[in-house]
């Protein structure tokens, strides 16, 4: 069983109590999860199995604790066929921006070639003030592909 790495990319702690959350439910089902919130280029070529949940800043921004190593991936364009990934985005659908980061992060990576798990999940906050809990729904219904 490999190691599931939990990056999050969060302005508020929004996104880093959606992780927890999850991190702790896959535990709850056997999971090693490796939390990672100051993520760095590293961090995310060397996992196999990618879980990136952020929230969107600013105009469709990364998380300042997100931005480097995201902005190093496009710059580098590594090879990432070998990672297994799903992402959560959490935004606000009042601004154009919406989910903006997460979106990108799920083109960049497969892009890059990574192998998506899962379709991305975008969380409103209008909608879901509470997001550990539509990502909740998400994984309990999506288990079985992301602990494959």
């Amino acid at each position: 069983m490999s190691t599931i790495t939990l990056i999050t990319g969060s302005t508020l702690g929004g996104a880093e109590y959606v992780g927890d959350h999850l991190a702790e439910l896959l535990e709850q089902h056997g999971q090693t999860v490796s939390i990672v919130n100051e993520a760095t280029f590293s961090d995310v070529i060397n996992s196999h199995k990618l879980l990136l949940i952020t929230s969107t800043h600013g105009a469709g921004d990364y998380p300042e604790n997100l931005a480097p190593a995201m902005e190093e991936l496009a710059e580098n364009s590594p090879d990432l066929s070998s990672i297994s990934y799903a992402v959560i985005a959490i935004g606000d659908s009042s601004y154009d921006t919406f989910c903006g980061a997460g979106i990108h992060a799920d083109t960049l990576l497969k892009k890059l070639g990574a192998k998506p798990i899962i379709q991305r999940l975008d969380i409103d906050i209008m909608e879901n003030p509470l997001p550990e809990e539509p990502a909740e729904m998400w994984l309990s219904k999506n288990l079985a592909q992301l602990c494959e």
